[in-house]
């Protein structure tokens, strides 16, 4: 299965984002870029590609002790930015220090059951909204996101998402995800 972990924006939110993203659409250039799928709105925190089914035992105890030794915390869409002329994104604000230290703890418990994990790098949180498939100025769009502050909401659990990447070759296919398994955050619930 090809896996991440995550922290999943409640529909609330990801309903104010959608009406910002609509309007991104309609600026200049905007039919160059391809945006991403509403229903894969998410925050990566730890990304582990294929991992094999027998290593899904031990990476679920050790996510949900991750997630058990991290209390709850609050999170508001926020503002936008860009990886190089390649992706488009909204940020987080709130309280960035639990998020960080979730996505060091879900890396670490991938690592420790066994999943080969790519170099790691500090954590930037960010929830792709588009991509750009020849290098696209993409500085008119994060001016437009600039002003985006969402609803703060309070993070409740560490989730486990499986990535169904294409298969069929049909143009402008996305990626479907699928919540797999969640834990509760610092132990409630």
């Amino acid at each position: 299965m090809r896996l991440f972990a995550a922290v999943l924006p409640p529909q609330e939110q990801l309903t104010e984002l959608a009406g910002v993203v609509d309007r991104l659409a309609h600026l200049p250039d905007a039919e160059r870029l391809r945006w991403t799928s509403r229903p894969g709105w998410h925050f990566t925190l730890a990304f582990m590609g294929e991992v094999d089914d027998g290593l899904l035992p031990d990476l679920h105890e050790r996510l949900a002790r991750a997630a058990h030794r991290t209390p709850p915390f609050g999170l508001r869409l926020h503002g936008g930015g860009h990886f190089g002329r390649a992706v488009l994104w909204t940020g987080a604000a709130g309280d960035l220090d639990e998020m960080r230290l979730l996505a060091e703890r879900a890396d670490a418990a991938a690592r420790r059951a066994g999943v080969p994990m790519d170099e790691h790098r500090r954590y930037q949180a960010h929830l792709t909204v588009a991509r750009s498939r020849a290098g696209l100025d993409l500085r008119p769009f994060v001016d437009a996101l600039a002003p985006f502050e969402g609803t703060r909401w309070q993070v409740p659990e560490l989730a486990l998402v499986r990535s169904n990447l294409p298969a069929g070759g049909v143009p402008g296919e996305q990626p479907r995800y699928e919540t797999v398994a969640a834990w509760p955050l610092g132990g409630a619930g």
